[in-house]
């Protein structure tokens, strides 16, 4: 299963209180995942470089049509603004039709949390 490493375009201030967001997409057919996957590289680039993210990671099983993301931001409005902008907002929007399933989790954490653990992640999935 393919996982992109954290990646900390922001490093968080000591002792900050971050909004971590999980995602859990899973597409229609295997054309769906590899539209999903053909679009990541874009979106991963903008995570790079978005104001108030401390960090994400994703993760794919596109055999299984599964993709699963973590992420950590300094406040609801960055993940809004991020969510809303170019190229996710497109990416997403475009990608509506290939969904079977999705879940979204948000939680608090601190900076000293960080790189946020999977194991975890996945564990409030179930």
């Amino acid at each position: 299963m393919p996982t992109l490493p954290w990646t900390t375009p922001n490093p968080p201030p000591a002792g900050t209180e971050m909004l971590v967001f999980a995602s859990r997409f899973e597409t229609r057919t295997l054309w769906g995942a590899l539209k999903f996957f053909a679009r990541t590289p874009a979106v991963w680039r903008q995570v790079g470089r978005a104001p108030g993210a401390y960090g994400a990671t994703l993760k794919a099983a596109p055999l299984k049509r599964t993709f699963w993301t973590l992420s950590a931001w300094e406040s609801p409005r960055a993940l809004k603004d991020f969510a809303a902008s170019a190229p996710h907002g497109p990416a997403a929007g475009g990608l509506r039709g290939q969904m079977k399933d999705s879940e979204f989790l948000t939680w608090k954490a601190s900076a000293g949390d960080l790189p946020l653990d999977w194991e975890d992640a996945l564990r409030r999935f179930r």
